[in-house]
Formats: C-alpha cells, structure tokens, sequence
C-alpha cells in the first residue's frame, strides 16, 4: 500500500510471455508501472533483472530519442523541403530534451538515468550525454528565428506551417489520451 506522501502507481501489463526463457532478447520484463510525477515528467519504473541487457534497454531509448529526429532532419534537409526548418527545430528540442533529462537527471536518478547508474553506467558517461547533446540541440535551433517571426521577420510566419503544427500537436494530444491507460 502506498503511503500518503507517494505518487499512486499503475500497472501496465506487458505482451511478453510470463516464462522468462519465452522473452524478447532484448527485453525481458513482464510488468511495467507508470508514475505520474507531479513535477510533470512521468516515467515508466520497469523490472529489468531478467534482462540481459538491461543497460541497452535504458540507454536505447535517449539514443533513438536523439537519433531518429537527427537523421529525420538531415534527411529533409537534404531534400531541401520548404518546412526544413520544422523539422530541424524539432530535432534541436529533442536533442535539448533527452541531454537535458540524461545529464541533469543523473543527480536526481530521475527515471531511466536510475536504472542506469544502478546498472552500472558511470554518473560521468549521464553527463557527458547532456553535454553533447545540448549544444548540438541549441546549434540546431541557432538561426531558426526569422521562420518563427523574429529578428527581421516582423512577426510575419508561414501560416500554413503553424496551421500544420498546431494540427500534429492535437494529433499527437488526442493519440496520448487515447492509448492512456486511464
């Protein structure tokens, strides 16, 4: 039973199969619990004992978490699309976010960066994360302002780009309500 002072708890069951010899190669937990912080980062506390790598497990995530929206933004960039620059802004913040989460969650043991130091993850290698991924976040966002309408914008911004941002915002807002366990 939870005592008055912690957050309530909810148990997520797992597809992977009870027999632990069954399970994923690269997972081998069985339950996870979602916990609402009310600081407002809720995170999953999740079994990884049966894990034989439970380190690539905790550290898969912050690296696809910076990965995939980096290469999403070269690859456009690339293409030259006019929206480029939606794209790289959302990989500057997903690069601020996770080295932001890694590093300073590290004093905390805040979510995953528990798991990773009580598996063996040197508090150094947390913030050495934080300190590569935020610069590089915060060079991506460098000259992005005149398409969010500052400096020599005036405040004048593409509309249908905003209109499309703010319509993936619901989007990505209605898909967390509705797969939200509660």
């Amino acid at each position: 039973m939870a005592s008055k002072h912690s957050p309530p708890t909810f148990t997520v069951n797992s597809p992977f199969p009870k027999d632990p010899s069954e399970s994923c190669p690269f997972q081998g937990r069985r339950q996870a619990k979602v916990l609402p912080h009310y600081g407002g980062v809720s995170f999953l506390e999740h079994t990884v004992d049966r894990n034989p790598s439970p380190l690539l497990v905790v550290w898969a995530g912050p690296f696809a978490g910076v990965l995939i929206p980096l290469a999403l933004a070269v690859f456009i960039r690339a293409c030259k699309a006019q929206w480029a620059y939606l794209v790289q802004f959302f990989a500057g913040f997903c690069l601020v976010a996770n080295g932001c989460y890694i590093g300073v969650g590290s004093f905390g043991r805040i979510g995953d960066t528990g798991d990773m130091l009580a598996h063996g993850s040197p508090r150094w290698c947390l913030w050495l994360c934080g300190l590569a991924t935020v610069p590089l976040g915060l060079y991506l966002w460098n000259g992005l302002g005149p398409h969010f309408g500052l400096g020599k914008a005036t405040g004048e911004v593409d509309h249908r780009a905003a209109y499309a941002s703010c319509g993936l915002l619901l989007v990505t807002l209605a898909l967390e309500v509705a797969m939200s366990p509660r």
